[in-house]
């Protein structure tokens, strides 16, 4: 195989990762294509909900003709027993000639230790072919095993002013097209969050509404310090589909939000007589989960150690900012529109003109009438 082949079958792998995004539980979404002979002979992506494994399923697709081909996968095999059998040994039971890996596992129960046990059975193993572009498929789950958090996505819509809106009125910024994006990005991701603000002044349902991708929602998660969330939103009417949960942090916890003005965590009409306990009892009674952190970096943490990957924030200048201000943001989509808001505006806390230092345009393209600007922490 030359260079470009192997380069041409790791993209189909890499390709086929990007399916199952968000919907692999803790496990890496990872693909795996088999070669004999410069033809595929086997396919596939870690299974919904994170099991099976790519290798195995490609296997068995293959079957005899696994004997002496080329696998390429997006990660390294597993060489620990867990639920299932060690990657690395199935396919030294395969008889496959050569493995192509474009990224180590930095999983300590793995992290050289499957490439090492392949290498040992005579297996040809060559590594970091389209590493980088590996990499960004892979970006959640690099970011749980290295970091200790969810990758952090932030998503923001622009008016041309650089505004996020008006106080007091929705306005819709960006067209359909960007609605649509967006809904992808969601099935994409494993949990989404915004404040308290967003949640009263919106009542966002926060999940995925296109054709096909309505099981793929993800985990919702509201700011709100004094559990004012109303329990007649579609959030929390929709909790006993869809995963809901609420999170305090205290006043003065590391989120960057105090600013005068109206606060965003006042109780809504169906909650006011009752004291924050109670609105707490009542929000969990109703199918919502609470949770406590003590700051943004807190509550990262406590995502990533049930599993959590990808986290998109969406809404909320306020919010927004205390990501940005944290250096908690790894990924910024910036979709920009034509119009202008004006006097009452919401000033958002990035525009195209005011980008966060460390970071790289790598994606500029029209939605529909709008256009994104996808920027990326750059390595």
């Amino acid at each position: 195989m030359s260079r470009a082949d192997d380069e041409g079958f790791m993209g189909q792998a890499i390709a086929l990762s990007l399916t199952h995004l968000g919907q692999t539980s803790t496990n890496p979404s990872v693909g795996c294509i088999v070669v004999k002979d410069g033809e595929v002979v086997g396919r596939a992506v870690t299974a919904i909900g994170g099991r099976p494994h790519a290798e195995p399923q490609a296997l068995a697709e293959a079957g005899e003709k696994a004997r002496g081909a080329t696998v390429y996968v997006t990660l390294e095999p597993c060489s620990h027993f867990g639920r299932t059998p060690p990657c690395a040994d199935a396919l030294i039971v395969a008889g496959v000639a050569r493995v192509v890996v474009a990224l180590s596992d930095p999983d300590t129960r793995v992290s050289g230790r499957g490439l090492k046990r392949l290498e040992d059975a005579g297996i040809l193993v060559e590594t970091g072919v389209l590493k980088a572009e590996a990499a960004r498929a892979l970006a959640g789950y690099l970011s749980r095993q290295t970091k200790g958090r969810p990758y952090v996505i932030l998503k923001l819509a622009v008016s041309a002013d650089g505004m996020l809106g008006r106080r007091g009125t929705e306005i819709a910024i960006t067209g359909p097209e960007v609605k649509a994006e967006v809904h992808r990005l969601r099935a994409k991701s494993d949990a989404i969050l915004v404040g308290s603000g967003t949640a009263l002044a919106d009542d966002p349902e926060l999940t995925v509404r296109l054709a096909g991708l309505e099981d793929r929602s993800p985990f919702r998660i509201v700011l709100d310090r004094d559990f004012g969330l109303s329990l007649t939103s579609k959030l929390v009417r929709s909790a006993s589909g869809v995963p809901v949960a609420v999170v305090s942090i205290p006043s003065g916890g590391a989120l960057a939000w105090q600013v005068s003005g109206p606060s965003e965590h006042t109780a809504v009409e169906d909650t006011a007589n009752l004291d924050r306990a109670a609105r707490r009892l009542a929000l969990e009674a109703a199918g919502v989960e609470v949770m406590e952190a003590l700051d943004l970096r807190d509550l990262l943490h406590q995502l990533a150690v049930r599993g959590v990957s990808t986290l998109m924030v969406e809404g909320g200048a306020q919010v927004a900012a205390a990501f940005r201000n944290l250096d908690l943001v790894d990924r910024i989509d910036l979709y920009t529109a034509d119009m202008e808001i004006g006097a009452g505006g919401i000033e958002s806390p990035v525009t195209p003109a005011d980008i966060p230092h460390g970071f790289a345009l790598v994606d500029d393209r029209p939605v529909g009438k709008d256009r994104l600007r996808q920027y990326e922490r750059a390595l």
